[in-house]
């Protein structure tokens, strides 16, 4: 099959992928190894919502940077659909490592390739669930002055331009094919490499403050071995609508449960502050150094092995 985005004719086949260099508007999202990429800016600002449905319109204000979250109809985009964007800038950064010369911020790809890639599963559902999500990530609207590739400037934005679904036939709404186009900010990130590496195991963190919690971590850990927050600080950068005493229990339960990919949390209930160590001999060297030095989290514990 071919997608000749330069006109209403589609062309549906069995060759999906075979004439991908011939075409010069949209990227063709094919290679199956991608390390899964994220872009710096929606690591750190709470973009996605944490619950569906969410209508409210957001606002967050934190060292001279706004951020207005404005829902669209079937409400704002949550951090679940957030991996579209992931797969799209994972494929993107991957291509430029390649070589690839079709790069655009049309990305193409197939919806079972997107499905196997995030651990979604390839029933039914889950494609009307994708169908959802880029309806979600369409309406949802963003207003802000955050700064890309050295670029300060008020903007607004979806959080993709437009989407396109290629369906089987007429008598099979199974979507077959897939055009996302990425906001012109958020291609500009990506040709810029403004992104970091995500764990494989990201699209197996089934709680959305998980999710949200781990890439923090990992934007804010970066190559560091530890990051220590407070649960203040944590609470508002999470974007979280639970009561303070809520993301408490929230944050205490993950770290009890050590299932956090890449990073270890340890409390410290004095400090009502959470430290993050990197799984590995860096952070487990960090760890030790706390406590040596008296710095460590306050609470019983053992030396990490």
């Amino acid at each position: 099959m071919t997608l000749d985005s330069g006109s209403d004719q589609q062309y549906v086949g069995s060759r999906l992928l075979s004439d991908q260099f011939q075409q010069r508007d949209f990227f063709v999202a094919d290679i199956l190894e991608s390390a899964p990429k994220d872009d710096l800016v929606s690591m750190e600002h709470s973009l996605f919502a944490l619950r569906a449905g969410d209508k409210r319109i957001r606002r967050y204000e934190r060292n001279g940077h706004v951020v207005e979250v404005q829902p669209g109809a079937k409400g704002a985009a949550t951090i679940h659909d957030k991996d579209v964007w992931i797969y799209c800038i994972s494929q993107l950064v991957e291509g430029a490592n390649r070589g690839r010369a079709d790069m655009s911020r049309v990305v193409h790809f197939t919806a079972y390739s997107f499905l196997m890639a995030t651990n979604r599963g390839i029933s039914g559902d889950s494609y009307l669930r994708l169908g959802d999500a880029l309806e979600r990530l369409r309406g949802t609207s963003v207003v802000t002055n955050i700064s890309t590739a050295g670029r300060r400037e008020r903007n607004g934005f979806g959080l993709i331009d437009s989407f396109r679904i290629v369906e089987r036939n007429s008598n099979d709404n199974r979507m077959v094919a897939v055009s996302v186009t990425l906001p012109e900010w958020l291609y500009r990130s990506v040709q810029n490499k403004q992104v970091l590496t995500l764990s494989r195991d990201y699209f197996r963190i089934r709680k959305p403050i998980d999710r949200r919690v781990y890439e923090l971590a990992r934007k804010h850990c970066g190559v560091q071995p530890k990051w220590r927050v407070t649960l203040q600080v944590l609470h508002v950068k999470s974007g979280s609508s639970a009561t303070l005493a809520k993301f408490r229990m929230n944050i205490k339960s993950l770290a009890a449960s050590s299932t956090l990919p890449d990073y270890r949390m340890v409390w410290d209930e004095h400090q009502d502050s959470i430290t993050f160590y990197s799984r590995g001999p860096k952070g487990a060297k960090a760890e030790i150094t706390d406590i040596l030095a008296g710095t460590a989290p306050k609470r019983k514990r053992k030396l990490p092995k």
